[in-house]
């Protein structure tokens, strides 16, 4: 009987066959689930969409759930590092490790380098999990490589494979990071690594100076769990209902809710009823700040001949699945708006219909349709007085919520992305009314998707002028925001923009234009 690392056991005969000290070293159910969570994950499926049904089609107890969870999150997040610990410790790449060992050996490591599993249990379930899924012979070579991992410390680990992942402690000499030992330590692709240096330059948040600390406080904000933000949508629920009921107010966005970790958005009966939701504060953010520059544009406005006799009229461009419009939806009502919902995606736009349904039925008049937004400005040109671009983007700003993407996009990526993102924009511009206003937002702080684009697009146009998205953002805060201007004079793009940190603010890296039309 071969015993090499391709070996697979399937037949139940030869399962049964193990001797009674292996048949105890099964995985336990939260285990199991995990693993087939990470199998998919690595076959292209999001986690955010696959351990739920996962975990109720199990039926795991709290604990047990709460368990599966921070396996798969933790994995997912911390990846790259433990293929680096993994690599060393099996001799070899990890290409060429067959996939399901891989993860199975990625689900070791976390329990024996992220958790507080004793070293023991994490080996013997490991063990136990591949000799039950997998097979015998990939069995025992999980047993050597993790009994390898289990060595050292996760932090002896960063020290042997990433020796120049951490500034200095002391001020003397002028040593930089390396940002290949960064991108393993702190398990970003080094692409990322790279583009989010640039990004905090190019926003102006960092000086050549800080640049460097800067960088390594939003790779942990990106590997360290998000709370949980709910947004009391205005008009449907009283943000006191959800304080009473276990939240705590958000410190900027009048509509936040913050949850303590790992608490259950749906035990809160407006957010099953759709009368709040899961969303975080910087998007709520960045929709409030809209609404505010629309306000203080439409100030005193009376007797315009553009104007549609059905009153304001609000085009969310690419509004799928939802989180965004629901909110605009809410606060179109007392303002007497129409708001039109565009969608490319027709399973995308059933999504907005359902996330709008208690939006429409307080009295938002809310329309939803199927069609691609780059040609939305050319067939209703200056139409819209209001007009949320929430552009297609790489979501490098989400990586603590989906730590899974970093993993999927790639560097051509961005291209692809950019220039379907200069075309919404211009679109968008189009079926802006003269007097209207638009923000042109990303879940991505790259320089490419946001400055960059905005950068070409605005000179193309010369009726076309750049708010001053912090000062309305601020005004739309509840209390200031700290660090919204930029900390050196990065260009005019860069002053009047807003880009949001994990590190500084505790959203995600939304970056936010506000643009309006010359009347």
């Amino acid at each position: 009987m071969s015993h090499g690392g391709q070996a697979r056991y399937s037949d139940p005969a030869r399962r049964s066959a193990q001797r009674p000290s292996e048949r105890r070293r099964q995985a336990d159910p939260a285990r199991r689930v995990a693993f087939a969570s990470l199998r998919a994950i690595s076959d292209g499926a999001y986690a955010n969409l696959d351990l739920p049904g996962r975990l109720r089609d199990a039926r795991l107890g709290a604990r047990d759930a709460a368990f599966a969870t921070e396996l798969v999150y933790g994995v997912t997040r911390m990846r790259g590092f433990y293929d680096a610990v993994i690599a060393r410790g099996a001799g070899r790449d990890v290409e060429k490790i067959d996939a399901p060992v891989l993860d199975a050996l990625r689900l070791g490591a976390h329990q024996l380098l992220g958790m507080r599993v004793p070293a023991h249990a994490a080996v013997d379930a490991t063990v136990g999990l591949v000799r039950s899924e997998i097979g015998a012979g990939p069995a025992s070579f999980t047993n050597a490589v993790l009994r390898r991992v289990s060595e050292r410390s996760a932090e002896r680990w960063r020290d042997l494979l990433a020796p120049h992942a951490d500034l200095p402690a002391d001020d003397a000499g002028s040593e930089r990071l390396d940002l290949e030992d960064v991108a393993v330590a702190h398990s970003h692709p080094a692409w990322i690594v790279r583009a989010l240096r640039t990004a905090l330059l190019a926003h102006g948040t960092s000086t050549p100076d800080t640049v460097d600390a800067d960088l390594l406080a939003v790779l942990r904000a990106d590997n360290h769990p998000a709370d949980v933000a709910l947004v009391a949508r205005p008009g449907l629920v009283d943000p006191e209902e959800l304080l009473e009921a276990g939240g705590r107010p958000g410190p900027y966005a009048p509509t936040a809710v913050v949850l303590d970790r790992g608490g259950d958005p749906g035990r809160f009966r407006a957010v099953r009823e759709g009368r709040a939701a899961v969303q975080d504060e910087g998007s709520q953010l960045l929709v409030h700040a809209l609404v505010r520059a629309y306000d203080d544009l439409t100030a005193g406005r009376v007797d315009d001949p553009a104007a549609s006799p059905d009153g304001p009229r609000w085009l969310d461009l690419a509004a799928g699945p939802g989180g965004k419009a629901a909110l605009l939806a809410a606060l179109s009502i007392p303002r007497g708006a129409q708001l039109f919902c565009n969608e490319v995606s027709e399973h995308r736009a059933e999504l907005v219909e359902s996330t709008l349904g208690a939006a429409m039925d307080a009295g938002a008049e809310v329309f939803v349709g199927v069609g691609d937004g780059r040609g939305v400005g050319a067939e209703e040109p200056d139409s819209f007085d209001l007009v949320l671009l929430d552009a297609p983007c790489t979501g490098l700003g989400a990586l603590r919520r989906r730590p899974d993407a970093r993993w999927r996009r790639v560097p051509a990526d961005v291209a692809d992305l950019t220039a379907l993102q200069e075309e919404l924009l211009v679109s968008a511009l189009g079926a802006l009314r003269p007097g209207g206003v638009l923000a042109y937002a990303t879940c991505s702080p790259h320089d490419a998707e946001t400055l960059q684009v905005l950068r070409r697009v605005l000179a193309t146009r010369d009726d076309v002028r750049l708010l001053d998205a912090p000062a309305y953002l601020d005004a739309a805060a509840v209390t200031p925001l700290p660090d919204l201007r930029p900390r050196i004079d990065a260009g005019d793009l860069a002053a009047r923009t807003v880009q949001l940190w994990p590190h500084r603010h505790g959203t995600d890296a939304m970056f936010l234009a506000l643009l309006a039309r010359d009347r």
